[in-house]
């Protein structure tokens, strides 16, 4: 297989997922817009007045970069295990198995559409943002790359979740039952320096908090773990993920019957 070969399949794969994401744009980037508008409205507005400022910034600027984060990495989580799901129950997958096409071609044109329409939810969750409070990058290349990179670790989830589901209840339970708690303990609404110190250090065994913070510190400037030590975990994770997807597929683990 030669490498053009995998270039051409490598394309038209990321082609047909973010084809998928943006034709459906109503279904997959409206929500979260809505959804970010109304923790605004009540976080933001009517409960943050009561707050006040956070880490020397309004409320409403305190929470934008979590609530943009949290958006992404529910829609990356999800764009792909629905994707690779479907195409498993409708015996559709076959057809990449059988394709000349390497694991790594498979795993990253899955992978890609997640992070894209992570993107692509980032860029409508701003626009929402913009509406309700002033926000500006600090540090550019922090902000971009955090964002991709945790798109991407996410995708790599959904796409372990997807090849080892059996059911549609399997598909659902990781989104409901980890992604979101986790989300919402990671730092998107406060500070974890108000915490007691046993909640704290609680805190920082939750991945999702470095990269929340670590977001937010490209924003804001500001941050409650440092950013080496978040990147160090993004990284380490992706690198484990996407391990682990090249070995599920290559066993053919959940797909090979």
């Amino acid at each position: 297989m030669s490498l053009r070969t995998q270039v051409v399949a490598l394309h038209t794969l990321v082609r047909k997922e973010y084809t998928r994401v943006f034709r459906i744009w109503v279904q997959t980037l409206v929500p979260p817009a809505v959804t970010t508008a109304l923790y605004f409205l009540i976080f933001g507005n009517v409960i943050g007045r009561r707050i006040g400022p956070m880490d020397g910034f309004d409320y409403a600027q305190f929470i934008a970069p979590g609530l943009i984060m949290m958006q992404v990495i529910t829609n990356a989580y999800g764009n792909v295990v629905s994707s690779f799901f479907s195409a498993k129950m409708q015996r559709h997958l076959e057809e990449l198995l059988v394709a000349p096409m390497a694991t790594w071609t498979i795993v990253l044109g899955y992978t890609v559409g997640g992070v894209l329409r992570g993107l692509g939810v980032a860029t409508a969750v701003t626009a929402v943002a913009l509406v309700f409070t002033r926000l500006h990058i600090t540090h550019v290349l922090v902000t971009f790359s955090v964002i991709v990179l945790t798109a991407f670790v996410f995708s790599l989830g959904g796409l372990i979740n997807a090849i080892l589901a059996t059911n549609f209840d399997d598909v659902s339970i990781v989104p409901a039952f980890v992604l979101t708690p986790l989300s919402y303990l990671g730092g998107v609404f406060y500070s974890i320096d108000l915490l007691p110190e046993f909640a704290r250090r609680l805190s920082l065994a939750n991945p999702i908090l470095y990269m929340v913070n670590a977001f937010r510190y490209g924003m804001l400037g500001v941050s409650d773990v440092g950013i080496g030590t978040a990147y160090a975990i993004i990284l380490g994770f992706a690198a484990v993920l996407f391990a682990t997807c090249m070995l599920l597929i290559h066993r053919g683990t959940g797909i090979r019957t």
